[in-house]
């Protein structure tokens, strides 16, 4: 059968799963009367509750004799790992871009990751049909993008298609007849080549592992495509390193390729078809799969490093071990090393008293999705606040620098710039109209600065504003950044918090926590309306007496807590507090530290 290998790419929210849902469907993928959820693609809970793709996950469709093997990547630069990875195997991409909102920074990451592939992309305008869009700014700001990527005369000639994934129409014209997605199918078939991997199939067995799962039946799987060669079930094969040192030797169990939504087994995998394969017990992502005869790998390609770190830690409060069942650090250790091996944008590192680990990777939202996997999996944890990494070159400091775009209304504008520039440092490089009463701010900001900002955006913007960010460049140390500027309310003993000690509690600052709620000596409650940190009593009860007087009886009515996401969480936290999270339940608390560590900590951020 004909093949086509082709990557959907495009920014967070405009449209990819749902595009291919609608591939899924029109291609005959399901069968009559059969159920079809939305977004079949966002198979992973934490996905389908976020609304955002995180795994890289391929399916396969047939189109008038031709078999399409589609990739759905995430659209989030935090997750860019998989992307780096997955563009890897396919041999032409579809960049889907809003027709409304054009391209974003997230496009620009991964259309970059593309072209330098030398892939040759197709443009999706989709949500064309929204009243706001306007597909041709859309398509400039497209063909500058590539452009300033430095894209080929090749890849600047591309096609362009008009879309409305939701409702399920792709044309080759603005004004088409707006039927179905067969212009996509066509156009795909036509524009994308067939894998040059086909003309090796008389070659000795070659395939470079892409990413790694496990299944309950057949144990430790790995999906690549076939670069050289055929392969059959029962068939030996080796494992080498990205330096060429032999892991393993194996023989394969099962081959199963992707058909619709699942996978099928097959008895025989043949070059330019993405495959998975079982059998092996320790070859990983990067690893070359092939014949016994080979000895030199295929070469991977590079992943950019890490530009941030989280200090996992065991939980030490007076209420761990309550919710969970994983609380040793030998266990936490396994799992964060079970995650790097998978996840080859992360980087694990032991810290001196081996209770704690330093995990390295993309940004907060990642961080944040591993955590959260890690307590629907029954782990209790200790979360230290994201520090940045920096970098030494020619005996200067480096520190990563972020493009941020940021559409706000206009009246918010002139507070959004003033954050921005002054105590977070940033260089504003663009600010223009984006829409009726929409300003759009680019500006370059120290990752730094960028810790902990969103929760006071979405506050100076009174929750009307999208802020994007992307890594941007390395850039000279900027100094010293202020972090936040209120200080907490910390409880002062161990029990059960008492209305009525939170009600005369409010004058001091906002709570974090409602009435009979357990807390400990050293847990945050609060945050002071003041900056500086204040010891609280939130056990008091009212002192009963059998005198009654007018005024002693008042009603208490409490301010409803702010409950603070994972995320929210950690950002917020200062470097001598940490995120206690367990199954049940997020808290903050104060991290008492020697002067040896505080000492330590100032060193690092200067």
């Amino acid at each position: 059968m004909d093949l086509r290998n082709i990557a959907i790419i495009a920014h967070v929210d405009h449209g990819k799963t749902t595009l291919v849902d609608e591939l899924l469907k029109q291609s005959g993928v399901y069968r009559e009367g059969q159920a079809v959820t939305e977004r079949a693609m966002d198979s992973n809970d934490l996905e389908r509750e976020r609304g955002i793709t995180i795994l890289a996950k391929a399916t396969s469709v047939e189109w008038k004799g031709t078999r399409i093997n589609i990739v759905d990547t995430p659209g989030h630069a935090d997750f860019g790992g998989e992307v780096e990875r997955i563009l890897s195997m396919v041999d032409g991409v579809c960049l889907l871009v809003d027709a409304a909102e054009g391209p974003m920074p997230q496009t620009k990451f991964v259309t970059s990751k593309a072209l330098a592939l030398g892939l040759k992309p197709i443009v999706v305008l989709n949500k064309v049909d929204k009243p706001a869009a306007e597909p041709d700014r859309a398509l400039n700001e497209v063909f500058d993008l590539f452009a300033n990527l430095g894209a080929d005369d090749e890849q600047l000639d591309f096609p362009v298609l008009y879309a409305s994934g939701i409702n399920g129409w792709a044309d080759n014209e603005l004004d088409g007849p707006r039927k179905d997605m067969s212009a996509l199918f066509e156009l795909v078939i036509r524009h994308v080549e067939p894998p040059k991997q086909i003309a090796h199939q008389t070659e000795p067995f070659r395939m470079l592992a892409t990413t790694l799962g496990s299944d309950p039946f057949i144990g430790r799987i790995l999906t690549g495509r076939v670069e050289a060669g055929t392969l059959k079930v029962g068939t030996t094969l080796k494992a080498l390193s990205r330096t060429g040192e032999r892991i393993e030797q194996f023989r394969v169990t099962k081959i199963l390729a992707f058909r619709g939504l699942g996978q099928q087994p097959i008895d025989e995998a043949v070059a330019g078809d993405i495959v998975t394969i079982a059998g092996m017990t320790k070859a990983t992502v990067a690893d070359t799969l092939c014949d016994p005869s080979i000895d030199v790998p295929i070469p991977a390609q590079p992943i950019d490093p890490p530009t941030i770190s989280v200090t996992f830690g065991i939980n030490d409060s007076p209420l761990a071990g309550r919710d969970g069942n994983k609380v040793q650090s030998r266990v936490i250790r396994e799992r964060l090393m079970k995650e790097a091996e998978s996840n080859v944008a992360i980087k694990i590192e032991d810290t001196p008293g081996g209770e704690a680990f330093v995990v390295s990777g993309r940004g907060e939202l990642q961080m944040g999705v591993l955590i959260e996997n890690m307590r629907r999996e029954g782990f209790e944890l200790s979360i230290s606040r994201p520090r940045v990494i920096f970098r030494e070159e020619g005996g200067e400091r480096l520190e990563p620098i972020e493009e941020v775009i940021i559409d706000v209304d206009d009246e918010f504008s002139g507070a959004v710039i003033e954050k921005l520039t002054g105590p977070r440092k940033g260089d504003l490089t663009e600010m223009k109209p984006a829409g009726v009463g929409k300003t759009r701010i680019v500006a370059h900001v120290p990752s730094r600065g960028l810790i902990g900002y969103q929760g006071e955006f979405m506050t100076d913007t009174r929750g009307t504003g999208v802020l994007n960010r992307i890594f941007h460049d390395w850039a000279p140390y900027k100094g010293p950044i202020q972090g936040r500027r209120q200080g907490v309310l910390i409880s002062m003993e161990n029990g059960v918090s008492v209305a009525y000690a939170l009600w005369n509690l409010e004058e001091r600052g906002r709570m974090f926590i409602g009435a009979q709620e357990q807390v400990y000596e050293g847990m945050i409650i609060g945050e002071h309306s003041r900056d500086n940190d204040l010891e609280v009593n939130p056990l008091k009860g009212k002192k009963l007496t059998n005198v009654r007087a007018s005024g002693t009886d008042e009603a208490v009515r409490l301010t409803p807590p702010v409950i603070m996401s994972l995320e929210q969480s950690i950002a917020y936290i200062d470097d001598d507090e940490l995120v206690e999270v367990t199954p049940k339940s997020i808290r903050l608390r104060k991290r008492y530290l020697d002067p040896h560590e505080r000492k330590r900590m100032a060193k690092v951020e200067g």
